[in-house]
């Protein structure tokens, strides 16, 4: 779904009705936003600010506010900077979703964030809440607005509880940015959503146009360079962005309480009799890796991509996708034989947290030599983002199952092993340290490596023996080839 490097593709500036029609088969609006109702099992959280009643020109009584607003509408057709309501999203090949729909119309007051459209989105996220439907958020916004002053700004506090809400009801919130979503829209609805989409070129920061320094780089403030610094997950053309969300709702919605099975081994690899052997099987060029073993076991895949700290790892695969033999959404960490950087590490914690929100069952594929160890990984803080996955691990409830599929180096592998259910194919091997570093840290001769790698009982039958995995997975047999014959009864 991303676009490939180059160019970005203009974002054209669409109205809220235009971008509703084009992802929604259906759509019906909200026609009483008075009456908003709220949970009350979350007293921890602030109280919303509630829309007052004010004079002419509003809260700060700006001379020209109402006529400004007049026109506005006048111009867009509607009462305010957003427009709500319930949509169908999908069709054809698999289905339609229903979703609570927020669409910013920009031609209104630049889709500024005011008491009203605070009204608005806490009426949009608590319909969403009680009658139990995800939040698809196409924003398109300037930010707060200045004619209501602070009254405007607190609405961002409104904002963040609703979707915090929203967040412990186990709904996912999917956000859209439009040309251009900047301010406190971004810093809320698009920023806080659980899975980030945008249009090409279409500018994306807190900073709006009008208030950057003056010698600030445009190009930083766009789709392409937020999904660069892992603040979104992809760059979506307008062309593809139907069939795109219309995905990610169908695989944020379908939970499950079943772990997923351990997939068999890919290849004919038998058990390795020392372990060097086992070493150099999970170091072969001609390994299958992390790729494949998705390719086999899922369809219809949809990537989440970077930290929301600034940095991706392409080295670390997540998302969701439709386990093919069941149609079950399983959620996937998976590393793909590299170095693990912190963003992989945050990414798939990211990933593994958000699983357990929507109570999808997770697979993680365990494919490293280890976590970077070079100066900038330690600069960007690899030990609190290998912790904090370990923590994420840990703390889940949605199932979690492990493969290794390859190497196990150290505590950079095992941050991403589920402690009770984790498998390993027979090319693999898992170690407190890499065979040469144990023979380095000893004082060993180069020629005792392979004796070393033995000692570390590293082989997959090893980690069963030990405890550490579960098992051995067998390897994929297609139907044409026969089983093994069954041995004679003694």
């Amino acid at each position: 779904m991303t676009e490939p490097p180059g160019a970005p593709e203009a974002s054209r500036r669409c109205t809220a009705r235009e971008a509703i029609a084009l992802v929604a088969t259906d759509f019906t609006d909200f026609t009483d936003f008075t009456d908003v109702t709220d949970f009350t099992d979350f007293t921890e959280l602030p109280a919303p600010a509630s829309s007052g009643s004010y004079g002419p020109d509003g809260p700060l009584a700006w001379q020209g506010y109402d006529a400004s607003r007049a026109r506005a509408a006048d111009r867009t057709g509607e009462e305010e900077s957003v427009v709500c309501g319930t949509a169908a999203i999908g069709g054809e090949d698999g289905g339609t979703t229903t979703a609570v729909l927020i669409a910013f119309e920009f031609g209104f007051l630049g889709g500024s964030l005011g008491e009203r459209t605070g009204d608005r989105l806490e009426a949009a996220h608590t319909y969403a809440r009680e009658h139990r439907l995800p939040v698809v958020s196409l924003v398109a916004t300037g930010g707060s607005r200045m004619q209501e002053g602070m009254r405007a700004l607190v609405q961002l506090q409104r904002v963040a509880r609703q979707s915090a809400l929203t967040r412990a009801a186990r709904l996912p919130q999917i956000a859209v940015l439009r040309d251009p979503t900047t301010g406190g829209g971004w810093a809320t609805l698009g920023a806080g959503a659980d899975v980030i989409l945008a249009l090409p070129g279409a500018q994306v920061g807190f900073a709006g146009s009008r208030v950057r320094p003056p010698d600030a780089d445009p190009t930083a403030y766009t789709a392409e360079a937020q999904c660069a610094a892992g603040a979104v997950d992809a760059v979506v053309p307008e062309r593809e962005l139907p069939a795109a969300l219309a995905l990610w709702l169908r695989l944020l919605s379908n939970p499950s309480t079943d772990p997923v099975p351990p997939p068999p081994a890919l290849g004919d690899a038998g058990l390795p009799a020392t372990g060097w052997e086992a070493v150099r099987a999970a170091r072969a060029p001609q390994r299958r890796r992390a790729e494949a073993y998705l390719d086999a076991l899922l369809i219809h895949r949809a990537a989440i991509s970077g930290d929301r700290c600034g940095g991706s790892d392409e080295g670390m695969l997540c998302g969701f996708g439709v386990r093919a033999e069941d149609g079950r959404t399983v959620a996937y960490a998976a590393q793909t034989g590299t170095a693990t950087r912190p963003a992989g590490y945050r990414t798939a914690t990211r990933l593994i947290r958000l699983a357990d929100q929507l109570r999808i069952p997770v697979l993680t594929l365990v494919d490293t030599p280890g976590a970077a160890n070079d100066a900038e990984a330690e600069r960007q803080g690899a030990g609190a983002a290998i912790a904090e996955l370990f923590g994420a691990v840990a703390a889940a409830e949605t199932p979690v199952t492990t493969l290794l599929i390859g190497e196990g180096g150290s505590g950079g592998a095992l941050a991403l092993a589920a402690p009770d259910n984790a498998w390993a194919t027979p090319d693999s091997y898992f170690s407190v340290i890499a065979p040469e570093l144990a023979a380095a840290i000893l004082k060993r001769p180069a020629a005792e490596v392979r004796a070393t790698a033995d000692q570390l009982r590293i082989r997959p039958q090893d980690l069963v023996e030990l405890g550490v995995v579960r098992g051995v997975v067998e390897p994929l047999r297609s139907p044409a080839q026969p089983a093994p014959p069954t041995p004679p009864a003694s």
